[in-house]
């Protein structure tokens, strides 16, 4: 298979490498200037409901209404869900927020849809595409593991082998038929070096599943969203047939049936309606209270860049941000997560934490975000000092939620000691965190006391 090896998941540095740049037309809906007019008075029955959410789940009917006041009305209504979030978010999670310290492995960037928002996908023979060998993929693991990761997150194309003969007659050299069969192998790998994989494949059948879920504490597929009207032409999921919302959320049942812990989440700016993000949380919490496997909500902004045909689409704005983070904590469960991946969300560590946010996701010391290049993890230690200075603190934990380590059929006890054998690389990669934390607090006081001290100098210098 024709691989460009400048771009491919290098052995000798973790540096981000972006993709070479392709013109392409700007497709997708923007959004228009705010209303200008002062701001309305905010219903009195949607001002009690999002107060009574700061105890209990916004119902579907308040939820909906939210997201369909006008303009200027949500925006005032923003700081309100964002406390009663906050509040939510500390009922149930306390003020720790969690990571999981990650190795990235890109297993192929082959993928058979077009997204108009992706920067990622490759076909065979186009500059940049890559298919990570069997020996890259065990170099990982083994720096993964020495750098104190405890997940290794599998990412890839949608099913490429159902298109590209290349990329197939490439997995037969490596001596499998399938790229599940790959994925089981590689996750066996990591599991041998104390890793935990967590595989986001795209569109997986039930069975594929079930062979995954012996070698992955937990899975995951962003349903991005549930409107079935961002898949018409014109729109970012039009060539993208794995993107069909039915497909995504037939997957995802599956995987509840299977009672495998489940990640998911929503994607921000893509040209969805405020209600069409809300039913898209409404239809995961659905999904949740059916089958009780979705331990996290992923709320992910869409972050443009030259080389997608959306380079130049809105962004969401920070507010709109905020109000969906909020709204995802305020419609979802107590005991689902709601993630936020600091380097890819506007705003401050302080500002996330304000609006109910209790994980920050997979983070790596060790490989890029490969999915987004363009955007570099935060330095664990600056995160941690941020967390304190909001008033949180930072933990790590592996990619499977404790809670389902006792629930009966997520976890078997095979993957359970994998599970608890990661606890004390976990607990020494805290003191670490704490020492950062500590250490800061420090240099800030001695600061302080050098400012004091010369202030004072600066007084007694003074003629009388």
């Amino acid at each position: 298979m024709s691989t460009d090896d400048r771009a491919r998941p290098e052995l000798a540095t973790p540096a981000v490498v972006g993709p070479e740049a392709t013109a392409a037309p700007t497709t997708g809906p923007t959004r228009g200037a705010r209303l200008a007019e002062p701001a309305q008075r905010v219903p009195s029955n949607l001002a009690r409901a999002v107060a009574l959410a700061a105890k209990q789940p916004l119902t579907a009917e308040s939820a909906l209404a939210i997201a369909a006041l006008p303009a200027d009305q949500r925006d005032a209504i923003t700081d309100d869900l964002t406390a009663a979030a906050a509040t939510r978010r500390d009922r149930h999670w306390g003020r720790i927020v969690t990571f999981s310290p990650k190795v990235f492995l890109p297993l192929t960037n082959l993928c058979r849809n077009f997204c108009d928002y992706c920067s990622f996908r490759r076909s065979p023979g186009q500059p940049g595409a890559w298919t990570m060998t069997p020996t890259e993929v065990e170099t990982w693991l083994e720096r993964g593991h020495k750098l104190s990761c405890v997940e290794a997150l599998f990412c890839l194309g949608d099913t490429p082998e159902g298109v590209f003969r290349p990329y197939r007659d490439t997995l037969a050299s490596f001596g499998h038929q399938s790229t599940v069969d790959y994925l089981v192998w590689a996750g066996q790998r990591g599991l041998d070096r104390g890793l935990l994989p967590h595989t986001n494949a795209g569109i997986l059948s039930g069975p594929d599943m079930k062979r995954l879920k012996a070698v992955n504490p937990s899975l995951g597929l962003m349903l991005e969203n549930v409107s079935p009207r961002l898949c018409e032409r014109g729109m970012p999921h039009h060539r993208a047939p794995d993107k069909r919302p039915e497909k995504r959320l037939a997957m995802m049942r599956t995987a509840g049936e299977l009672h495998i812990p489940f990640t998911s989440g929503v994607l921000l700016g893509i040209g969805e309606t405020e209600t069409e993000r809300v039913e898209s949380l409404l239809a995961l919490r659905d999904l949740q209270r059916e089958h009780g496997h979705i331990q996290e909500v992923i709320v992910q902004s869409f972050r443009a860049r030259p080389e997608i045909p959306m380079h130049a689409a809105d962004e969401a704005t920070p507010r709109e941000v905020v109000r969906a983070i909020a709204l995802a904590r305020l419609i979802l469960d107590d005991e689902v997560a709601v993630q936020v991946p600091p380097n890819l969300t506007p705003g401050t560590v302080a500002t996330l934490l304000g609006a109910g946010v209790s994980d920050f996701g997979g983070i790596s010391p060790v490989t890029p975000d490969y999915i987004n290049p363009r955007h570099s993890w935060p330095h664990l230690g600056k995160l941690a000092q941020a967390c304190r200075a909001a008033g949180s603190t930072l933990r790590p934990r592996p990619p499977v939620y404790e809670t389902y380590l006792e629930r009966p059929g997520f976890v078997d006890d095979a993957m359970r000691a994998h599970v608890r054998a990661t606890s004390p690389r976990l607990a020494a990669l805290q003191a670490e965190l704490d020492a950062s934390v500590g250490m800061a607090t420090d240099l800030a006081q001695i600061s302080h006391q050098a400012a004091v001290a010369r202030t004072v100098d600066a007084g007694l210098a003074q003629p009388e």
